[in-house]
């Protein structure tokens, strides 16, 4: 029987880490050179496309890693993808990583998903976890969110701050999961301000075409949305919502964040007063509540959601200028506690 559980605070805090990660190919391991780290190895992860360095997505896993070494003194890894790789590549290095020994190992994204099938039934010792995505194993926790109750309060925000009554949503990939972004942002815009119209955009169908890692067309998007008046735009596109907000920065109109806190990024330092909020997904928090339950001894398995009730999503309010909008700051607080306690129902599609 699927065991669903939802995750206690002690993912919490996580997202707000500093990411100081840099772009880079290949493979990573962190045999920490510190004479405080023990010798027995831990948390691994393996990224999604765009790997770390994305400012989004994969760089807040990191993060969870980062804390996980921390606390707990062992070995980590974390593993790149590679351009135009197949299942079999994910499945080998999935294999690899546990019969080196490290426990648990994590896969960044859905993409992972037939691999981490394939692989965690021939190692049954080792604890699974794979983000966005639900996989069946005795072994195997699947860390999945509620995106679209992130979005909602970002569609919120953005109709309180549109001047146009038009907005923008740029989704990396045309998949069920992007889709989920794209339901609760229209949602909350309509329900803030039905007179603000939502001008949507996928930039590719699949992943491997890019829309994932390529700032250029997300960049290209947000340029078309903004000839159509969107003056907020909101990104749910990984590496490629750089070019979103590039774009929004350069024509002074607002972006909206994804994943991470973005106003926070040092990479995005150029454009940070146009990045109006971010929706939060606390990717860090439940990797590391992983390998905290596998360090304590009672691996977390099943599928285990993180939703605005324990912070496993949430909007950032890091820039300041979010509490001169009026009206903002209370309709965000208002539609948050609507949807915690059920009388705000947010569409996933």
């Amino acid at each position: 029987m699927r065991r669903i559980s939802k995750l206690t605070r002690v993912a919490v805090g996580v997202a707000s880490i500093a990411l100081a990660a840099t772009a880079c190919g290949g493979t990573s391991s962190d045999d920490s050179g510190d004479s405080g780290t023990k010798d027995e190895k831990g948390l691994a992860i393996a990224y999604d496309i765009g790997g770390k360095g994305d400012q989004s997505f994969n760089d807040a896993a990191y993060a969870g890693l980062e804390k996980a070494q921390k606390e707990f003194g062992y070995k980590t890894a974390d593993i790149e993808p590679t351009e135009g790789e197949t299942d079999a590549d994910k499945e080998q290095r999935l294999a690899s990583l546990a019969k080196q020994g490290y426990n648990p190992v994590i896969g960044v994204g859905f993409a992972y998903g037939p691999a981490m099938e394939a692989v965690a039934k021939d190692y049954p010792d080792t604890t699974f976890g794979i983000v966005d995505s639900v996989v069946e194993g005795d072994n195997v926790a699947s860390l999945v969110f509620a995106e679209q109750e992130a979005s909602y309060l970002a569609g919120v925000a953005a109709a309180k701050a549109t001047e146009s009554n038009v907005v923008g949503f740029v989704g990396g990939v045309d998949i069920p999961l992007i889709h989920k972004f794209e339901a609760g942002y229209k949602q909350g815009v309509q329900d803030t301000n039905p007179e603000v119209k939502v001008v949507s955009q996928y930039l590719t169908q699949t992943a491997e075409e890019g829309g994932f890692s390529s700032p250029d067309k997300g960049k290209a998007a947000a340029e078309g949305q903004i000839e159509k008046k969107a003056d907020v735009v909101y990104q749910a596109a990984g590496l490629s919502g750089q070019g979103v907000i590039q774009a929004a920065a350069k024509a002074k109109v607002w972006a909206i964040g994804v994943d991470s806190d973005q106003y926070q990024q040092e990479a995005l330092s150029a454009e940070k007063d146009y990045i109006l909020t971010s929706a939060l997904k606390d990717v860090g928090g439940a990797v590391y509540a992983l390998a905290k339950s596998v360090e304590d001894g009672k691996p977390l398995t099943g599928v285990q959601t993180f939703d605005l009730k324990v912070d496993g999503v949430g909007l950032a309010d890091s820039n300041p200028k979010m509490a001169e909008i009026e009206g903002l700051t209370d309709a965000v607080a208002k539609a948050k506690e609507g949807i915690i306690d059920g009388s705000i129902k947010v569409k996933t599609e």
